[in-house]
């Protein structure tokens, strides 16, 4: 699991689509009601202090044994508190031929809606 943390398994990443994506534009596909899948990686008391409504949330160091339970069918959006993390979880599912792309800045810069 390590090596794709730290982002050696790079030959499924597709440079078509980008690794990126601003929270203002993930609110506007979940408001489009746009089939996407925003996977949250933080720890489970983060989560439960607020998430993006609908989220699934699987704790990034768990995302390895857990990636059975993600379809590959719609982009994963992945989102932490800052970005760090989700930027190592979306690796991780590129690597196994996700579509994915990473929220940038996290949770500090999402301006919409949470739940707990």
């Amino acid at each position: 699991m390590l090596e794709w943390l730290v982002g050696k398994r790079r030959e499924n990443a597709s440079p078509k689509v980008p690794t990126t994506i601003d929270p203002e534009e993930v609110k506007e596909l979940l408001d489009k009601g746009e089939k996407i899948v925003v996977l949250d990686v933080r720890q489970q008391h983060e989560y439960r202090s607020g998430h993006i409504k609908g989220a699934q949330h699987i704790p990034l160091m768990e995302l390895n044994k857990r990636v059975h339970e993600l379809r590959k069918d719609n982009t994963i959006i992945t989102v932490c508190h800052s970005g760090r993390r989700s930027a190592q979880a979306a690796r991780l599912l590129r690597a196994e031929g996700f579509t994915v792309r990473n929220m940038a800045g996290g949770m500090m810069r999402w301006r919409g809606r949470i739940v707990r």
